[in-house]
């Protein structure tokens, strides 16, 4: 149940994490701690980044978070306790980030590669992308600053995508797939270096939290997508 699956996720939490949902999306503005299915699937990503890869309580609530899915990818889900929050977009529709995140941590399950929640995840981002001009559910537009080149993934945006859809090696060879990769890779310079094209003042001291050289975390990223298509051609 969702109550049982909240428990259990709560349980996963050290630190406490507050959220703070205004009230003109349906809650008070205050601090309390829940969850959403855009920030549930990171936390069990980094649970097994940790470590905790076989650990009882994560593949169990990962197996809830993957139960979630309807016939177009994941929708706008969360903790009952909110049972007012209403987040921007038509209740039927996918939420593109959820999605996103919930691939990202699907791939390092190895049994889930080929599955079927897989293969409607992928195919919502690469709809949204093919039909980028004319929807952009829950405000997730695929636009000019979608496609700029930013660091650390953790936005929406094309390297981020990028970085999730090449982990599974069927879609190397989709042409909605493709034309992302070919888009990154016409912002290469003449010593096949990325710069930054967008930046948050939070990592202004990291060598990818500026705009006027070439990064070497982000150059790094692109090239480990690459080779991933790559080592299949």
């Amino acid at each position: 149940s969702q109550q049982r699956f909240s428990s259990l996720l709560m349980n996963l939490l050290t630190s406490n994490p507050m959220m703070n949902i205004p009230q003109h999306f349906g809650r008070t503005g205050t601090d309390q701690i829940t969850w959403m299915l855009c920030d549930a699937p990171t936390i069990i990503y980094s649970l097994i980044k940790f470590g905790l890869f076989d650990n009882d309580l994560v593949r169990s609530a990962w197996k809830y978070l993957v139960n979630l899915i309807y016939d177009n990818g994941w929708h706008c889900t969360f903790s009952p306790d909110l049972k007012k929050f209403r987040g921007p977009g038509r209740k039927d529709d996918p939420c593109p980030y959820a999605n996103l995140v919930m691939l990202k941590a699907l791939s390092e399950f190895p049994e889930y590669l080929a599955s079927e929640a897989c293969a409607t995840g992928t195919e919502t981002l690469l709809l949204l992308w093919e039909n980028r001009k004319s929807r952009r559910p829950y405000l997730f537009a695929m636009g000019t600053d979608f496609s700029k080149l930013k660091a650390p993934l953790i936005w929406y945006d094309i390297l981020h995508i990028l970085e999730v859809l090449s982990r599974f090696d069927r879609l190397h060879s989709d042409s909605r797939f493709q034309e992302m990769v070919h888009i990154v890779l016409n912002k290469k310079d003449e010593n096949g270096l990325f710069t930054p094209e967008s930046i948050w003042r939070a990592w202004k001291d990291w060598e990818f939290g500026q705009k006027k050289q070439p990064s070497y975390w982000i150059t790094f990223l692109i090239y480990r997508i690459l080779n991933r298509i790559n080592k299949n051609h």
